[in-house]
């Protein structure tokens, strides 16, 4: 299934907090997106693995995405492994994106920046000839290296190299948030309080998305930084 753009992230969730704007916004301008969350997150205080897979193929209907699918990796635990390497860079070649989403290069959570770095090696390893793979049918599947890799900005308020005008989408942007419904601010929820299970989190969140929103004058963007530098063929692509 060829998409043009891939969001990975180590927990589900993370996509919807850091670039479902983007999502949102990219779908409406007919791209395919899909999504891949390389563990089922089954540390966190509230709810469970099993839970938030369901949890997050709720997300995905209200995102849009074509297919998610989640790696099962260790939550916590995960290794910069050539076994984890070549479980995404399988995903890679499956859904072949011109763009993948992935992990911010450093955050509050170790897990962000440690999936942020195996996540942009198998974008490279992806690529290359010698290293065979099939799929889950026994097909073999043709190297593929995405054209870029940019990094969503999570819980730190990292400075971005650029900034997305999600405006239009930060109401269906917080409505994918809470399909976690474990995780997040739900006024019957009877679990224990967390630092992203109040209120205040998603005042939080909308809030980062409206500071990155005031340098381009948007009311919401979200942030991201990137590996290498951009090109563009038209200075007014940047206005």
């Amino acid at each position: 299934m060829k998409v043009d753009i891939l969001a990975i992230g180590v927990h589900p969730d993370d996509i919807e907090l850091g670039c479902a704007g983007t999502i949102l916004k990219h779908i409406d301008l007919g791209y395919k997106v899909a999504g891949v969350d390389l563990t089922q997150g089954e540390l966190g205080t509230r709810g469970s693995g099993s839970i938030r897979l369901v949890e997050s193929q709720d997300a995905a209907k209200v995102l849009g995405l074509v297919a998610r699918e989640n790696l099962g990796m260790a939550d916590g635990f995960f290794q910069h492994s050539k076994e984890n390497i070549l479980k995404i860079s399988a995903a890679i070649r499956k859904y072949q994106p011109d763009i993948v989403l992935a992990n911010a290069i450093t955050d509050r959570h170790p897990d962000h920046g440690r999936a942020s770095k195996l996540i942009s090696d198998a974008c490279f390893y992806s690529g290359l000839q010698r290293i065979e793979q099939v799929d889950e049918n026994g097909n073999s599947l043709s190297k593929w290296r995405p054209k870029v890799v940019y990094h969503y900005i999570q819980d730190r308020n990292l400075k971005a190299d650029f900034v997305v005008d999600i405006t239009p989408y930060i109401d269906k942007k917080i409505e994918s948030i809470l399909a976690y419904k474990t995780q997040f601010f739900d006024e019957n929820a009877t679990g224990p309080k967390t630092p992203i299970s109040g209120k205040d989190f998603l005042d939080y969140n909308r809030a980062k998305n409206r500071a990155y929103g005031r340098d381009i004058s948007a009311e919401f963007a979200e942030g991201f930084t990137v590996e290498r530098n951009i090109g563009v063929k038209n200075l007014f692509d940047l206005i």
